[in-house]
């Protein structure tokens, strides 16, 4: 059992810690998870795995996050989508925009949890409303056009896919999200188009 002094250095050693990766982005700690995307992104996954652990159980969100994917593929674990979503739950409990998105491809999936849409839609809007990244606005698009977790809506669908557009950051995306967003459009007369296209540049991100 541990005493009281050494549960009081636990507790200051896991804030120290916490604060140097989230107040000082070029701490050793942060140069740690960056060799562990790194290691990752050339397939030497087991030295991403002995990055990423540690740093998840200090709950680092992005290394919880990371740990996840690495559970959700089986890239040097064996492939475990409970344990996937056991750190893409974790993440989201920081508010990170990534784990959400992925957490709601589980739930849209039935992967590591009963398959529920309307979970799905929960956690692409939550992730989808910060704004960071398109991929959960596109998400929620295809939600709202397939009518799942959410009653059918071509004029939702288009709004989302319309966001996602103005926030792609490669062609690969542009070019889909034109495509959808196109096929969306289909079915909306002039006027609905231009309560979209207004809906899209008054938005802001939110928290």
């Amino acid at each position: 059992m541990k005493t009281h002094t050494q549960l009081a250095k636990w507790f200051f050693a896991t804030l120290l810690f916490s604060t140097l990766v989230l107040v000082f982005p070029n701490s050793p700690a942060a140069d740690l998870f960056e060799d562990g995307v790194q290691a990752h992104k050339v397939g030497d996954y087991k030295k991403a795995l002995e990055i990423f652990k540690p740093l998840a159980e200090q709950e680092i969100s992005k290394a919880q996050y990371r740990l996840g994917i690495m559970y959700a593929k089986g890239r040097g674990v064996p492939q475990d989508y409970k344990e996937a979503v056991k750190w893409y739950r974790k993440a989201t409990e920081h508010g990170y925009f990534l784990a959400q998105n992925y957490l709601g491809i589980m739930y849209k999936n039935g992967h590591g949890v009963p398959q529920d849409y309307k979970e799905a839609v929960k956690w692409f809007r939550k992730a989808a409303k910060q704004g960071h990244y398109p991929e959960p606005q596109y998400n929620l698009g295809r939600m709202y056009d397939n009518g799942q977790g959410v009653e059918q809506g071509d004029l939702e669908a288009y709004k989302w896919f319309s966001l996602a557009l103005v926030h792609s950051k490669s062609l690969v995306d542009l070019v889909k999200y034109k495509v959808v967003k196109m096929v969306a459009g289909f079915t909306l007369d002039s006027a609905q188009k231009k309560e979209a296209d207004e809906w899209v540049k008054n938005w802001k991100p939110q928290k």
